[in-house]
């Protein structure tokens, strides 16, 4: 039996037997979508590859001969894998330390990240997707990021065509209630950098400006002394809450732009390790979102992305 992770194929036991062969190869062809599918359906990269690897490995103790549609067949466990984990990861986020933000990904070399649109992929997004049930959160990603027929969709979650449209009729109020009109990157970038600037200047007219009256400010530090616990609501609050902050916050440290999420973010170094990802989502009203991602777990990938992409310069 082999291991997948990453897309490449790493052989447990190497003989000549284990050559690539036609069951590896459809795996392979679809592998970016089952990760781009339970990433936006957990929110955590980690577990999004846990569960492609179960999809690997349940793909090959199954009798093929009898599978019609391989592609079928593997979106289909993996989605169900991903209700699974869900359903159980809701209780294990209620005793997590401060608020929870999903694991940021680096989407540089795919913006979209395995799917036919983008959509469901900003932390945004997410966020307000993990309000929902696990089959209210299956029914949006498959329909608006990847273009599943109702039909389709209701044969993987084996539920009615109408219980399925119902699921994404509700998922689909449920984040455009949640969200303002977006700008365009250009402009996402424009406020982003604005607000650094502003924030590392301790601006307070200046953050004044450029948020929404309703802004809220969101730190994911999972017990990282120094992160804020609770989210800070509303202009004036957010706006002295980040002029406010102490200087050895922004001492020695360095920017650097990427984009994670298919959004332009912030990597806040210091001696070259990222402290923090902060990004944020911005309307015509202004920043009406600061998300700050401080837990050295949720930073893992991103740093091992800005590793490789700078071996490669």
């Amino acid at each position: 039996m082999t291991s997948i992770r990453g897309g490449e194929m790493q052989p447990e036991h190497a003989d000549g037997a284990d050559a690539l062969d036609q069951a590896t190869s459809a795996f392979l062809s679809v592998r970016s979508r089952l990760f781009g599918i339970a990433y936006r359906m957990l929110g955590t990269a980690a577990e999004a590859e846990d569960i492609v690897q179960e999809a690997w490995l349940r793909w090959q103790s199954t009798d093929r001969s009898v599978v019609r549609d391989a592609t079928a067949f593997l979106v289909t466990t993996t989605v169900r894998l991903a209700i699974n984990l869900a359903q159980s990861a809701r209780s294990r986020r209620e005793t997590y330390i401060g608020p929870w933000l999903p694991e940021p990904v680096d989407t540089t070399a795919d913006p979209t990240l395995g799917a036919d649109r983008s959509e469901a992929l900003e932390l945004a997004v997410l966020t307000l997707l993990e309000k929902l049930s696990p089959n209210e959160r299956a029914a949006y990603v498959l329909r608006e990021a990847f273009d599943y027929s109702f039909r389709d969709i209701a044969d993987i979650l084996q539920l009615t065509e109408a219980n399925t449209r119902q699921l994404a009729t509700r998922a689909r109020k449920h984040i455009a209630d949640g969200r303002r009109t977006q700008v365009s990157p250009v402009e996402q970038r424009r406020f982003l950098e604005a607000f650094l600037v502003a924030a590392q200047n301790g601006d307070l007219t200046g953050l004044k400006k450029i948020f929404a009256e309703d802004v809220v400010s969101i730190t994911d530090g999972g017990g990282v002394i120094g992160a804020a616990r609770v989210p800070v609501l509303g202009l004036e609050r957010v706006a002295k809450f980040v002029a406010g902050f102490p200087s050895r916050f922004w001492e020695n440290t360095t920017l650097s732009w990427t984009q994670v999420n298919g959004k332009p973010s912030a990597l806040i170094m210091r001696d070259g390790v990222i402290v923090v990802l902060a990004t944020v989502d911005a309307s015509p009203q202004g920043i009406g979102q600061i998300l700050w991602v401080m837990n050295p777990a949720k930073l893992v990938r991103i740093s091992r992305s800005l590793e490789a992409s700078n071996q490669h310069l």
